[in-house]
Order: structure tokens, then sequence, then C-alpha cells
């Protein structure tokens, strides 16, 4: 009974911060691990419950999955039959989105809580189908499946171009080229509807991040918010400089009305505030570079199904350059998305300043932080260099393809 009580006594004041607990920004894979155990060690005893299962679902189902069949995908080709050699990979994709299912369900929680109770400070789960399947996973897992999807079609895309540029003209490159563009064709323009649904959701369960998002800073309460196409967004005067607008856009955007009400940041105490400049910037970075690789996607599709390369020759040169676009939508989408639900590690329940480990001391972080930079720097350094390496090399046993597939930008005619 006396539990109970509590548990009543909690649910009344879930709306309002806790004191000893908050939560933090995701990062990912092992650095995570140990940022959780050192860095944000009070926020991992509160959340620890809702978190645990997670993270031990993701390892069970994703990761052995993953690194069983990783080394089959990679080395096995001479090795395995060609059957086997695909079923491999297949089972690498399922678990890689395995991965992103469980990852989103736990960032997902962050940004939208639900099926917890909070009891003595800590969270307890009451149905767990409501942790995985918050207010904002479905958008969150598919926003995210969708960008890596678009990711890896403009890195095959990208390759396949610059070989066919160094006139290692197979039908390999070729016909991977158009899987790609075909792929990233069909995923942008997905990805825009997508994203439209989870602006709309952001609005829903986290409106102080949607007016940041689009340094929104009064509620209209007349005729419809105005949308900010440019601003100079300035957190003290608490007001956009140099701005570009369009009358009716942001409402017309999130409520699909012109005239639909959009809640300002001055709605919400300075405390409680994104960064308006930061979340405002990456999110229209995100934004145009998304919408950059719409246009060479479906541009790109229109040349490859014509084959129309000798009339534009210039276009092979552009998409090795273009694989550098959704790194950069990946990237500053995720510093939106974290930064934007600034000062929260788990959206109004548990603040970014409370999560910290109290007694670990501002020289040790640093040091950890600096070694994590030095062995990452060495990881990426190897990986950008074998990737490279390979990358070069391109596939072990190439085919003559046909003269009619072979555009004549890469291997013109011979002059007679």
């Amino acid at each position: 009974m006396d539990r109970q009580k509590k548990s009543a006594e909690a649910d009344k004041n879930l709306h309002r911060p806790i004191d000893p607990f908050t939560k933090e920004s995701v990062v990912s894979g092992i650095t995570l691990e140990f940022e959780f155990g050192t860095n944000f060690a009070r926020f991992s005893q509160a959340v620890s419950n809702v978190f645990a299962p997670l993270m031990a679902y993701e390892g069970m189902t994703a990761f052995f999955l993953e690194a069983g069949f990783l080394g089959i995908m990679l080395f096995g080709w001479k090795k395995v039959s060609p059957a086997v050699h695909f079923m491999s990979t297949c089972l690498v994709a399922a678990g890689a989105s395995l991965s992103a299912f469980w990852i989103m369900a736990a960032n997902s929680w962050m940004q939208t809580p639900a099926g917890y109770q909070l009891i003595n400070g800590r969270f307890y789960v009451t149905r767990f189908a409501d942790v995985i399947f918050n207010p904002s996973f479905h958008t969150h897992l598919m926003h995210m499946l969708l960008a890596s999807y678009e990711t890896a079609a403009f890195a095959v895309a990208g390759i396949c171009a610059w070989f066919l540029l160094k006139n290692h003209d197979d039908i390999f490159y070729r016909r991977s080229l158009s899987l790609a563009l075909i792929m990233a064709a069909v995923m942008a323009p997905l990805q825009v509807v997508v994203g439209d649904f989870k602006g709309q959701n952001v609005a829903k369960y986290q409106p102080a991040k949607l007016a940041a998002m689009e340094a929104h800073w009064d509620t209209n309460t007349e005729g419809g918010a105005a949308f900010v196409a440019f601003a100079l967004p300035d957190m003290d005067a608490e007001k956009n400089r140099f701005a570009v607008t369009i009358p009716n856009m942001l409402s017309l955007l999130t409520t699909h009305s012109l005239n639909g009400k959009v809640i300002g940041l001055k709605e919400f105490p300075v405390s409680d505030r994104p960064n308006a400049a930061v979340t405002f910037w990456s999110f229209r970075i995100m934004v145009g570079a998304g919408l950059l690789l719409i246009l060479i996607s479906l541009f790109a599709l229109f040349i490859d199904l014509r084959n129309l390369y000798d009339k534009f020759p210039w276009f092979l040169k552009l998409l090795p350059f273009a694989v550098a676009l959704p790194y950069i939508a990946n990237t500053t989408g995720w510093i939106m998305t974290e930064l934007g639900r600034y000062p929260w590690v788990v959206y109004q329940l548990v603040r970014l300043k409370d999560g910290v480990s109290k007694v670990v001391p501002g020289g040790a972080i640093l040091t950890s932080l600096i070694g994590f930079i030095l062995v990452y720097g060495l990881l990426i350094t190897a990986t950008i260099y074998l990737m490279l390496k390979y990358a070069k090399a391109g596939p072990t046993v190439a085919s003559e393809a046909p003269a009619e597939f072979t555009p004549s930008l890469v291997n013109p005619p011979e002059s007679q």
C-alpha cells in the first residue's frame, strides 16, 4: 500500500522536473556504454529499468546477428557459395535494421517517455510495449532507416561513378549505379513524407524543440505563423535578426492549416529553451542537403534510364562529391534532434545537469574524452584508408558489357 501511495504521488508530479536525475544526448556504440557508467551514472541509475532491456535486446537480436555473418559477407566471397554469401549479406542487413529498431526505441523514449512509473527518482516499466512504441518511435525509426538507405545508395552511386570515369567499363558498375539511383530516387522523396509526419510529431510532443527549429519566438494569436527561411536567432534579445520570412507557411507546414496555432519559444522558461541558433541552422542544413539529394537522385535516374550521359558529361563527376550530402544531413539531423531536446535528457522529467556523475571530477572526464578522441581518430584513419584501398581495387571479377549499355561519356567511340 505504501508503494502504491508513493507511486500515485509520483504520477501527479510527472510533468515537473526531477532534481536528482536527468537525460542526455545519444551517442553510439562503445562510447555510449562508457559514458553511461562514467559521465552519466546518475542518469543510468534512474533509467536502468527502461534502458537495460532495450540494450540487452539490441545485443542479443542485432549485434550477435551482425557479428556472426559480417565476416562471411566481407571475406567469404570465394570461400562460400553465392547463395550462402547472399544469405549472409541479408542477415547482416537484417541485424543492422534490428539494431536501429532498439536504438531508436531507446532514443525516442528519451524524447517522448511512455509506459513507465516514477517511484523515488527511478523509472519502472509498467508496459514494455508502450516503452518501445512510444509516441515518437514510429517516425523516429522510419526517418533513420530512410536516412541510412539514402546514405548507402549514394555511397554506391558515387563509387560506381568514380570507376566509370576511370574507364573501368564493367557491367558490374553500371548495373550497381542503376540500382543505387533507383533506390535513391525512391528513398529521397519518401524521406520528405516521413519528415512531414516527424515535424507534426515534434510540434505535438516537443513544442519547444519545434519553436527553436523554426526560430519562432511568439505564438501566433491572429492569422498564421510565418516560416523563417533565413535568420540569425538572438537568444538574449529573444528575436531574429536579418529575418526572411514567408507568411503563414509555418502554420501550413506544421498544422496543415494557414491559420494553425504554433507555440512560440517565449512560452517556455528561459532555462527550458534549446539553443535556437544551433537548432535552427542544423535543421536547415539537414533539409537543404535532403532537397539536394532529391534533385540529384531524380535527375540521375532520368539520365541513367535514358542513357543520356553523353549530353550531361559533368554528371558522373558530380556523383562522387554527392556522397558527402547524406552524411551532412545525418549529422546535422542528429545535432538538431538532440540539442533541440536540451536541457532535458528524459524530456521534461530529467535535466542534463542532474544526470551527470557528481563524483567524477572534470579532469577525469576531459582525460577520458581525449582518450576516446585519440582512439577513434586512429580507427577513423584506418577505416578511411581501408575503404579507399578496397574501393580503388574494385571487384575481383569483371565482365564485358554489351555495347548498348556503355555510356558514351565513359567509353566514347573510337575516332575514325
